[in-house]
């Protein structure tokens, strides 16, 4: 019992304002040529306007033939000029935007320590996790302010909440994202644009291949994603996040030992 309602003051209850009907959007999303970013598309693909945000590679190309209707910006998210152009392109069309998916993402291992470490991934992947969804959301304002309701879901993990001992950029990144989407949450306030988290578990895709157990299915994330979108939650926890959630609350140096297994 003390459990049960622990986890229930985790959540405020959406109202009935904050709740989102995903039919006849103009969804803006980046990364979507596999993991969740695709499954988001092949849900939301019928019934809404989308335009994805993502690198020139064979898998883009059968993207854009899997849905014609598929509007295509290319762009690597580690080139930030790249992403600006983007970002312009986008806002020049004269679309607003209803809601902005910042999903793309990118976790690399190996630790300070090991040989294999490259200094070049630290950069990318600041700018892929942290530096590109803050330009993403500064320049397309224009056309989320455009849209009578606009939301900005940032897609992240429960690393940013509790690091592992691996992937520390990633985790910094990431928890950088979790600050970044608060504090811009705060500066929108009293505007027509929300600002939404969605915490993920391990989630099976390409860029977990190999690492950890207990992994949900990237349709799976995809379909909780969009789900905690509807239902106008600021904060949607997936799968296991609520438990780490809980296990903060609880016990904080319990929560940073089991997480620092990963």
């Amino acid at each position: 019992m003390i459990l049960t309602l622990a986890v229930a003051k985790l959540t405020r209850e959406p109202s009935e304002m904050s709740r989102i009907s995903l039919n006849s959007k103009h969804i803006v999303l980046t990364g979507g040529t596999s993991g969740i970013g695709y499954e988001i598309i092949r849900q939301l693909n019928s019934n809404n306007r989308l335009s994805v945000i993502a690198r020139a590679s064979t898998r883009l190309d059968a993207l854009k033939a899997e849905f014609p209707k598929l509007r295509v910006y290319e762009a690597d998210l580690g080139n930030l000029e790249a992403v600006k152009r983007a970002a312009d392109e986008i806002v020049q069309s004269g679309d607003a935007i209803d809601i902005l998916i910042n999903n793309a993402a990118v976790q690399h291992t190996p630790l300070f320590l090991d040989e294999d470490f490259r200094l070049e991934t630290i950069e990318r992947e600041i700018d892929i996790n942290l530096t590109a969804p803050a330009i993403l959301i500064y320049l397309t304002l224009p056309a989320l302010l455009a849209s009578k309701r606009a939301t900005v879901l940032n897609i992240n993990s429960g690393l940013a909440l509790v690091p592992k001992t691996s992937s520390a950029v990633y985790c910094a990144a990431k928890g950088g994202l979790n600050i970044l989407s608060q504090s811009l949450a705060n500066q929108f306030e009293y505007s027509t644009v929300r600002v939404v988290q969605a915490f993920l578990p391990l989630v099976d895709t390409e860029m977990t291949k190999g690492r950890g157990t207990g992994k949900i299915s990237a349709a799976h994330a995809a379909t909780k994603v969009l789900q905690g979108l509807e239902t106008g939650a600021e904060t949607i926890n997936i799968g296991k996040v609520k438990l780490l959630r809980l296990m903060m609350r609880l016990s904080p140096s319990l929560a940073r030992k089991i997480m620092r297994k990963g």
